[in-house]
């Protein structure tokens, strides 16, 4: 069974905290959809994020991060057109793909990149600043939609999973821009919450 604790609750925060530090995996709101989330250095963990959504394990899983300090952890050979795009878009609905650092789980992508962003949410931000950076995917059964509260959560994964920390209506509702940043300019590919006239826009003005 699936416990359920509002993010409002003194305990939440703690339980989230214990759950991902002893290798299990737990879900929480971010400010795009409902993640579940595992240590991004835990492979034992990150094969639970693939059972538990039924995912194809040749699809990459995304790292989120609290904040930039975080970045050099997980990614390396960062261009300066990303760091422009990341100083405008974070922490929010912007996904950038970039090489991942040596120490990154293979299992977390099949390529030499993986995807990183920083949710403009408190409590996701918390748990990440607690844990370290996080290995999340959205909190669904792979091919079904992507979860915006907790009681959706539940209706795909209950019993699945420990934890889902319920913060009401995810604020954007659809899943960030992912952005591909290893060529000379960034390539959408993903759509999402932010458009290529955004992006464009940030690295004009930036």
């Amino acid at each position: 069974m699936t416990e359920m604790v509002s993010e409002h609750d003194p305990q939440a925060l703690q339980k989230a905290i214990d759950i991902i530090t002893a290798g299990e995996i737990a879900a929480f709101p971010t400010d795009t959809v409902y993640g579940i989330g595992a240590s991004a250095f835990n492979v034992n963990a990150i094969q639970k994020l693939f059972s538990v959504k039924g995912r194809d394990e040749n699809k990459a899983i995304a790292i989120l991060l609290a904040d930039a300090s975080q970045l050099p952890q997980v990614c390396v050979n960062i261009p300066d057109y990303a760091k422009r795009l990341a100083s405008a878009f974070w922490p929010g609905a912007l996904t950038l793909v970039l090489p991942h650092h040596p120490s990154v789980p293979d299992i977390l992508s099949p390529l030499p990149t993986i995807g990183v962003r920083i949710p403009d949410h408190p409590f996701a931000q918390a748990l990440i600043r607690s844990c370290g950076p996080l290995a999340v995917t959205s909190a669904n059964i792979s091919g079904q939609p992507s979860a915006t509260n907790a009681a959706e959560v539940l209706r795909q994964l209950d019993g699945l999973l420990p934890l889902v920390i319920d913060g009401g209506e995810a604020r954007v509702g659809i899943a960030s821009t992912v952005v591909d940043c290893t060529g000379l300019t960034f390539k959408i590919l993903r759509p999402g919450a932010i458009d290529e006239k955004m992006l464009q826009h940030a690295l004009v003005e930036g």
